[in-house]
């Protein structure tokens, strides 16, 4: 949105929409959303926009990249509603999200720098060996899960020949250890598989170092974007009033 327009007295659905990047039914959709409050009609029923508009866009678009669509939209709606302590509540919320997924990142790199990759085939049996239900209650995680991840080639456990119960070894418990935190983190199953299968390689955990070098990345321009967001929101709070 240029400085521009924003010393306009009214502007255009059309006006606001080219600022920005959007068409106007995008702003007619964020308008009927709450995310910009309800515009003025002219005689003839055109809608009838603000300075104070554009400043609720600009705030909604700075917003969208930290904190995502459904909480920069419910931040938004608080504010439009007069309500600005549950959008100061949403903003904490995701800024305490990030520093969950912060410290996520870092048990990772804990548990990645913990394995020894040359342990893939494990120690020798009976070695601090578990079964399937103690594992997944030090992990806290149902068996279920479990039996999904050894399904998804995360963990190997080998069968017991007397009984045929799953016998986790050492290296089967850092395996499972490392796939719970990398769900965490948001990694989907397919894409454990094969970073579990590199660590348990000769290659050891040098080929994991992308993966989490563009794991701090994401999660530096999230804070990024929500200090961005931030600035726009108070702005937008200015404006109103």
């Amino acid at each position: 949105m240029t400085r521009k327009l924003q010393t306009l007295e009214h502007l255009r659905p059309i006006d606001l929409a080219r600022g920005h990047g959007l068409s106007t039914q995008a702003v007619r959709n964020y308008e009927e959303a709450g995310i910009l409050p309800a515009a003025d009609r002219t005689p003839h029923g055109y809608r009838t926009y603000t300075p104070s508009h554009a400043a609720a866009l600009r705030a909604f678009l700075a917003l969208l990249p930290g904190h995502g669509h459904r909480t920069a939209a419910s931040i938004m709606r608080a504010v439009n509603e007069g309500t600005p302590d549950t959008a100061f509540r949403l903003v904490d919320e995701s800024h305490a999200q990030l520093l969950d997924d912060r410290r996520t990142l870092q048990a990772v790199e804990r548990a990645l720098h913990d394995l020894d990759p040359t342990a893939a085939t494990g120690p020798a049996p009976g070695a601090n060996e578990r079964f399937i239900g103690p594992l997944a209650a030090h992990l806290g995680i149902r068996p279920a899960t479990l039996r999904k991840w050894e399904r998804a080639g995360l963990v190997s456990p080998r069968r017991d020949p007397r009984t045929g119960y799953r016998v986790y070894t050492e290296a089967d418990v850092r395996d499972a250890r490392l796939a719970h935190q990398l769900r965490r983190g948001g990694y989907l199953l397919d894409q454990i598989a094969p970073l579990i299968a590199q660590v348990r390689s000769a290659g050891g955990l040098d080929p994991l170092e992308a993966t989490l070098s563009a794991w701090h990345d994401r999660l530096s321009a999230r804070g990024r974007a929500m200090l961005m967001g931030a600035v726009e929101l108070e702005a937008y709070l200015r404006e109103r009033g």
